[in-house]
């Protein structure tokens, strides 16, 4: 590849097609209750970016991709997609981006599939060539060709996610907004949808993709930066390497072991823990513990804790992943 290629591919890496400045969002939930849902949040996505956003549940993501979509305003900031002010241009920005959610209806049940893609096409106001060669298409990649004459409603759960991804990239959108897309899929599809939504911006088109998801691995893979919301407030970004640099000073270590009593609430206060995060292991009816320690010799502490409610089998340490990131600064994993 020429210099001159790299620096144009640079040039346009370089570019914003989200810009978030200083974006507080409020719901008045009675004249005396308020929930801030969103606390002076500042970021951009670039172009041929894959953004991710990470954070427990009620953190503000949603409520973020809301602005940008224009379903919500801004309680104060501003906030622009492909150049376009999300408060004074909203049907601008609609022309440009697209939405899919996980677990949503993807169109009407009662018409098949190439007939909610076609609906969904002409609202964008494709020409029918055009129309009929991006059904196609996205047909083809999300493997629906079989499935293109079946009513929606007799679509498997993982079926009607490639649906709602077709159906969110027939306008081949310059911003797509993904909230969590592979929630409760299975792992074939889940991965399928993954490289669909690399490839989407590794073409040079310059298009870019804005998700959240629970799924660090997912994020991991997938994303270019991330930031981690918690609170409605933004309390980390950067590349996946950049965020895990961020424990590389700190001890990883899983510990699994016999069901606690009580829960594992106490591991909050023990003495070097800077987060904890815990998974059921249904087929060995096990708990598996990762916990992030200010420095090693904090481990003695844990052991004894954790060792005084119930047995331990095993103890391990591991390299720093975005989990054991978000777990240090979240202080759990996700519940």
């Amino acid at each position: 590849m020429s210099n001159s290629v790299e620096q144009q591919k640079r040039k346009v890496f370089d570019l914003k097609t989200i810009e978030v400045e200083n974006v507080s969002r409020i719901f008045r939930i009675s004249s005396e209750k308020e929930i801030l849902a969103l606390d002076d949040v500042s970021l951009h996505v670039k172009e041929g970016e894959v953004f991710g956003l990470l954070g427990p549940n009620g953190a503000g993501k949603t409520t973020l991709i809301k602005i940008l979509a224009t379903l919500l305003l801004p309680s104060k900031g501003r906030a622009f997609v492909a150049g376009h002010d999300v408060v004074k241009e909203p049907a601008k920005v609609r022309r440009v981006i697209n939405l899919v959610s996980g677990g949503e209806t993807p169109g009407y049940g009662s018409i098949t599939t190439r007939e909610n893609l076609w609906f969904f096409s002409q609202l964008y106001g494709l020409p029918k060539g055009e129309s009929m060669k991006r059904i196609a298409k996205l047909s083809e990649d999300l493997a629906l060709q079989e499935y293109l004459n079946t009513r929606t409603h007799k679509l498997s759960t993982g079926y009607r996610q490639r649906l709602n991804l077709a159906r969110g990239l027939i306008n081949d959108p310059k911003v797509l907004f993904l909230d969590e897309p592979t929630l409760g899929l299975d792992v074939i599809t889940a991965k399928r949808i993954r490289e669909i939504v690399r490839n989407r911006v590794k073409n040079g088109s310059g298009n870019s993709i804005l998700i959240t998801t629970h799924y660090m691995v997912e994020a991991d893979q997938i994303c270019d930066r991330i930031a981690i919301i918690d609170r409605g407030r933004m309390i980390a970004l950067g590349t996946p390497a950049e965020l895990k640099k961020m424990v590389s000073k700190q001890t990883i270590v899983s510990i699994e072991t016999q069901p606690i009593d009580g829960g594992m609430d106490f591991m909050s206060s023990i003495a070097g823990v800077n987060g904890y995060s815990q998974t059921d292991e249904p087929s060995t009816g096990r708990i598996k513990l990762k916990v992030v320690l200010n420095e090693e010799g904090a481990l003695q502490n844990v052991i004894h804790a954790v060792s005084a409610r119930g047995r331990i089998f095993e103890i391990a340490k591991s390299e720093p992943t975005l989990e054991d990131v978000y777990i240090a600064l979240v202080g759990k994993g996700f519940e």
